[in-house]
């Protein structure tokens, strides 16, 4: 894209909802690796938006039209391209993972440092 020629994003224009043949686009965008915050810009949306396509929430059977379309399109790169579906990756731990780097719990809140009096210290003189 030329610097000289304004896209949707800068042109002031708004863009209205996602449509199927977008839905499509962006499936085989991602498959040749655009970056997120591209995709976002291009069609001037959330990135929750592209979320709901990949884990076909919104335009359920989008997947199978781009991949048909991908093939068409890009023949050479048909067998280097993982077409599994989106998995989110948890942020938190596994139940089942041993918890070995948590905080220690906090001592006896009751117990009064003779070094730093509480306020139970200071009025007990």
């Amino acid at each position: 894209m030329s610097v000289n020629q304004p896209n949707a994003a800068t042109s002031g224009r708004t863009r209205g909802p996602l449509t199927r043949a977008d839905a499509v686009d962006i499936w085989i965008a991602r498959w040749l690796r655009v970056r997120r915050k591209d995709l976002c810009a291009r069609y001037q949306c959330d990135p929750r938006r592209l979320y709901e396509i990949w884990e076909e929430q919104r335009f359920a059977g989008a997947r199978e039209e781009a991949l048909q379309l991908f093939h068409e399109r890009y023949p050479a790169l048909a067998d280097r391209i993982d077409y599994g579906p989106h998995r989110r990756i948890p942020r938190t731990t596994h139940p089942d993972q041993l918890s070995l780097f948590t905080m220690p719990a906090v001592r006896d809140a009751g117990r009064v440092s003779e070094r730093q009096p509480g306020r139970m210290a200071r009025m007990a003189r």
